[in-house]
């Protein structure tokens, strides 16, 4: 089930309705504290078979996921809920290992445009040299 589905069922289901509804509440719909969470996130763990997984680390996975994915400093921003860029910037620090990727497009960018050299000597043509 593709994940827009999975959390459009979850909403129908099992949070409050409307655009300012919590989307996870308690066995009773009511707000859920530490201690009744608890009680639903440990067992959900062990179901999924982890461990040491905290509920806040779902929101760094999520924004992780959209800063490779190429969301902006400005889009983290608002997914995540700041107005400053310091939280999004741990974020786009992850992408900075696709620097080689970058470099790699970059370059054959350039070898598109490029014409081959190879390809007019085959042909006879000329270089731009005069050669006399």
């Amino acid at each position: 089930m593709a994940v827009a589905s999975e959390l459009a069922d979850h909403l129908s289901h099992y949070a409050e309705a409307g655009r300012a509804g919590l989307v996870f509440v308690g066995e009773r719909g009511g707000r859920l504290r530490r201690n009744n969470f608890r009680r639903a996130w440990l067992p959900a763990l062990r179901t999924a078979g982890l461990s040491d997984v905290h509920f806040h680390d779902l929101r760094h996975t999520g924004n992780t996921l959209a800063a490779t994915g190429g969301a902006t400093t400005r889009e983290l921003m608002h997914r995540m809920g700041h107005s400053s860029v310091r939280a999004a910037l741990i974020y786009q620090h992850l992408v900075n290992g696709r620097d080689q990727a970058i470099a790699d497009h970059v370059d054959a960018q350039i070898r598109r445009g490029k014409p081959n050299r190879q390809a007019k000597s085959d042909r006879g043509g000329s270089d731009g040299a005069s050669g006399t």
